[in-house]
């Protein structure tokens, strides 16, 4: 069942025990546009079974938030424009010469190229895997592009981010809704998961600056401007502890700041903050 935003705006929920993402879509008077085409042909069919449940335009264009599989391999069930920015596109053009038989996905699995859960996921959810191959792209954008669906406008934007460098939201401006991807998430590095501390302050300006009511992240439930704010405040506050890659020290450096103990969100944010700060003392010692 897809949920209501707008009478416009609909959105299929994340299935994180499947790593299915949040599914967009977004109806003007004459098209429709999808946001991120799935992790599979059977999530990009269950999306589609419950568009057609609805009276709307038909889907004409399909926004790809960012490269990571479960937000594109689902993307040919949609038959529509297939819009991405250019480093999107790269990665793609990557995927489309892969094979997906058993062979295959166990060499790609063992140079990890692809993690085991992406393996389990195409096996049970993508059917004729011997001749399957991804469409490629049809609109490919630099920075930004609008897309006029009928007396309804959707801007899409590259932005920098804490979780890939071919972040794209979209933005629907008579709504004030903001499709966020994963984008204001982190990463995982050498099986460390962190926040990328450089990009954080330039990432929250870049979103901060679309006049938006609701926000959509790929794997969560809808946030208003207020948990919005309150993420942001709980982001910039850890980065602000985090200085070394010591955890004691940035949790004495938080509790010095904020005279208390910080919350289990916040202790996750600072043992992201301190991965971030390994991570750069790893490159750092590589580069020598």
């Amino acid at each position: 069942m897809l949920n209501k935003i707008r009478e416009s705006i609909y959105y299929l929920t994340n299935q994180n025990n499947k790593e299915r993402p949040t599914l967009g879509l977004v109806c003007g008077d004459k098209y429709s546009l999808v946001i991120d085409g799935g992790n599979s042909v059977q999530h990009a069919r269950d999306f589609l079974r419950e568009i057609g449940k609805l009276n709307v335009p038909p889907i004409k264009y399909l926004v790809i938030t960012h490269a990571h599989w479960d937000h594109f391999l689902g993307m040919n069930e949609f038959e529509a424009t297939i819009i991405v920015n250019t480093r999107t596109n790269e990665i793609i053009q990557e995927w489309r010469g892969f094979s997906f038989d058993d062979r295959s996905l166990k060499e790609y699995a063992d140079a990890k190229k692809i993690d085991s859960l992406c393996v389990e996921i195409i096996r049970s959810e993508i059917p004729d895997r011997d001749t399957f191959q991804l469409t490629s792209p049809d609109i490919i954008f630099e920075e930004s592009l609008h897309i006029d669906l009928g007396y309804k406008v959707c801007v899409l934007e590259t932005i920098r981010s804490t979780h890939t460098e071919d972040s794209t939201i979209v933005y629907i401006p008579d709504e004030k809704v903001l499709f966020l991807g994963d984008s204001a998430y982190g990463t995982t590095k050498n099986s460390l998961y962190h926040f990328k501390q450089s990009l954080l302050l330039p990432m929250i300006e870049d979103i901060r600056k679309y006049d938006a009511t609701h926000f959509l992240l790929g794997h969560e439930s809808i946030c208003d401007t207020a948990e919005m704010d309150l993420y942001w405040k709980e982001l910039i506050s850890t980065s602000n502890a985090v200085t070394s890659a010591s955890m004691e020290k940035a949790v004495e450096a938080f509790e010095r700041e904020h005279n208390r103990k910080p919350s289990e969100d916040e202790l996750f944010f600072l043992k992201a903050f301190v991965n971030d700060q390994i991570l750069k003392s790893q490159y750092e010692q590589a580069e020598k």
